[in-house]
């Protein structure tokens, strides 16, 4: 081994400690100690390990590195610091309102790789990104720091199994063990031969190393990148608060700077237990490996020509949730960006559609819904256009993942099935009926509810066109006419007025299946004299606010909402917050009661949000 190598990569860690101990106290506030445990771990990574370009972080040759202990973020800009893409000045913004140097990575910090601090999620990145290599053809490799408290998560075990179906060897992830969380010792404190065990049962295989001993280190580094046909974990013995005596191994220091008056002895303390470290002269020449670009790799675009119209046949039945599968396969025969991830209901949901046409851009990702989710945010990160699909009520599971992948900027398309007590007979375990709220709470949403296959269809399309963030369309189990012609052009943030008059004393606004209802509602109150507007609302989040608001004027200012979820956070919510001091006399109808097991029209009466309970609540009104 070069001896001007480990000294400068101990020298490399000595000055990862000094940032994670100076930015923080200069803050006032931060972790510390959990980066004081990993230091040497990272100058492996960044200044031996890793094959990557630092001018160039898109190169899409570059290995990969997500921190998922993202509260450990001093550690990440120190390494960024010390490889010369930060100044002193930087460092010193830390955690500071305007800072790109944020208390957890977002990609406001451009040497970001994913946004973290909600722990659990970055190993499902990771599988996300490492499948992306393989499809791609390209030879990085993708490593994920983890803590270990980190690894109780139910969410890391579902990625660690996916990552060891996929025999990702391109996967690498690194456990912190400091045996340390935040107010206790962790589950299997010092044990790692528990973590080595634990490993080996899901088929990954495991080293063992001293995370503070250089020449360990580099030698299980490389070993790691020898391992083929499975994932590798890097199981690193370390102590949390390493090289200051006051934190080092120490209960009651997680997340807490160094106090300003104590800085200076912290220090010292640290140039005591580091001394060649920190009277090192700079002698080595380092330059970092850069990648080597594989023959073999493919690029591919998001961007993509409109799609053709539908084929479908007027007043023919056609489920929405087949509508979607149809149209996934046809967008992906004109983007090869376009991949599909299913959580092993892509029978119900439909993408076996996609499937069928594109059998090596569909991932099966099993009944796991918060890796599913990771995953497609490290499909995103490497420029394809993840469609995710699963029953809506089940991405109530994933929901830290999808606000986390907001955070992150991820380009998400997500796709709910079964959507309210319409279902029927599976009863209300399988009934979405908080997702329209959900997903209207995300930052920079689009929330999609089309009632029949042609609208299903044409917002298919708009969803992969929207890059601002995250996308989701409803859809509806039971099969329902279709209503618009094929060539009828639906946008986001639109709606379609599919009833009005001069005479309009009413304006009945509805989604999905319960269109279906107000349609019926609308010839009922036909027959009685009683004319009323139909809004179809196929676009909740954005509203198409002026289109609503002329047409309610219109209708004497009075609005009936029907929706097929719960009221809190739901359409009817939605409309009353847009008509918001307008003097508009409004009545939502929506799932008010639990729901039970029934047939799907018994279940929309008892709920009182069919064409009945329309036409009653608009008598009310008028």
């Amino acid at each position: 081994m070069h001896n001007g190598l480990k000294a400068f990569l101990e020298f490399k860690a000595y000055r990862m400690r000094y940032w994670s101990i100076v930015a923080p106290s200069e803050a006032g506030s931060g972790h510390t100690t959990s980066c004081l445990s990993a230091a040497d771990i990272m100058s492996i990574l960044f200044f031996y390990a890793m094959q990557y370009d630092p001018q160039h972080y898109d190169n899409p040759d570059n290995d990969r590195f997500i921190l998922s202990k993202g509260h450990a973020s001093p550690l990440l800009y120190s390494a960024w610091r010390e490889v010369g893409m930060l100044s002193d000045k930087d460092m010193m913004t830390y955690r500071k309102m305007g800072s790109v140097l944020e208390g957890h990575p977002t990609l406001r910090f451009p040497y970001a790789e994913a946004a973290t601090g909600a722990l659990g999620l970055g190993l499902s990145i990771g599988v996300g990104e490492a499948l992306c290599a393989r499809s791609d053809r390209r030879n990085y490799y993708t490593y994920v720091l983890m803590g270990d408290s980190e690894t109780t998560e139910g969410a890391v075990w579902e990625a660690v199994q996916l990552g060891a179906h996929y025999k990702l060897d391109n996967l690498i992830a690194i456990i912190d063990v400091n045996r340390l969380g935040q107010s206790t010792p962790t589950l299997f404190e010092d044990n790692v031969q528990r973590y080595v065990e634990v490993f080996d049962a899901f088929n990954w295989h495991a080293l063992l190393v001293d995370g503070h001993n250089i020449e360990q280190l580099m030698k299980v580094f490389d070993k790691a990148r020898e391992i083929t046909k499975k994932p590798v974990v890097i199981i690193a013995k370390t102590f949390k608060g390493r090289g200051v005596n006051m934190l080092e191994d120490k209960e009651g220091y997680h997340g807490k700077a160094i106090a300003k008056d104590k800085l200076d002895e912290a220090l010292k303390q640290l140039a005591n237990n580091f001394p060649q470290a920190a009277a090192y002269n700079r002698t080595y020449s380092w330059t970092p490996k850069l990648p080597e670009k594989s023959p073999t790799a493919i690029t591919v675009e998001r961007s993509f020509a409109k799609m053709a119209d539908p084929l479908y046949q007027r007043d023919s039945l056609v489920p929405t949730r087949k509508a979607y599968g149809q149209a996934l396969a046809a967008l992906g025969s004109t983007c090869d960006a376009v991949i599909s991830l299913d959580a092993e209901v892509k029978n119900s949901t439909y993408a076996e559609i996609f499937e069928e046409k594109h059998p090596n851009r569909f991932f099966q990702c099993f009944i796991a819904e918060q890796n599913m989710v990771g995953m497609g945010i490290g499909f995103d990160r490497r420029n394809r256009m993840p469609f995710i699909s699963t029953f809506g009520a089940f991405f109530s599971r994933a929901h830290d993942q999808i606000r986390m992948a907001a955070i992150g900027q991820a380009r998400l398309n997500l796709v709910g099935s079964h959507a309210g007590v319409s279902i029927g007979q599976d009863g209300p375990s399988q009934m979405a009926l908080e997702d329209i709220a959900m997903m209207r709470a995300i930052p920079e949403s689009v929330v999609l509810y089309p009632s029949d296959a042609v609208s299903t269809y044409k917002l298919v399309e708009q969803m992969a066109r929207y890059e601002e963030g995250i996308a989701y369309l409803r859809t509806t189990r039971a099969a329902t006419a279709v209503i618009y012609d094929n060539n009828e052009d639906f946008i986001i943030g639109g709606c379609k007025v599919l009833q009005q008059s001069d005479h309009d004393r009413v304006c009945i606004i509805a989604a999905g299946i319960t269109l279906f209802e107000a349609l019926k509602a609308y010839k009922l109150l036909q027959q009685e004299k009683i004319d009323a507007a139909i809004i179809d609302l196929y676009s909740i989040k954005p509203l198409d606010e002026t289109t609503i608001k002329k047409i309610v004027k219109k209708a004497n200012n009075k609005v009936v909402t029907v929706e097929d979820h719960y009221l809190e956070g739901g359409l009817g919510q939605a409309v009353m917050y847009a008509l918001r001091n307008t003097g508009v006399t409004i009545a939502c109808l929506a799932v008010d009661k639990l729901p039970r097991s029934g047939k799907p029209e018994e279940l929309l009466a008892y709920e009182g949000i069919d064409a009945s309970a329309i036409v009653q609540k608009v008598k009310e009104i008028i």
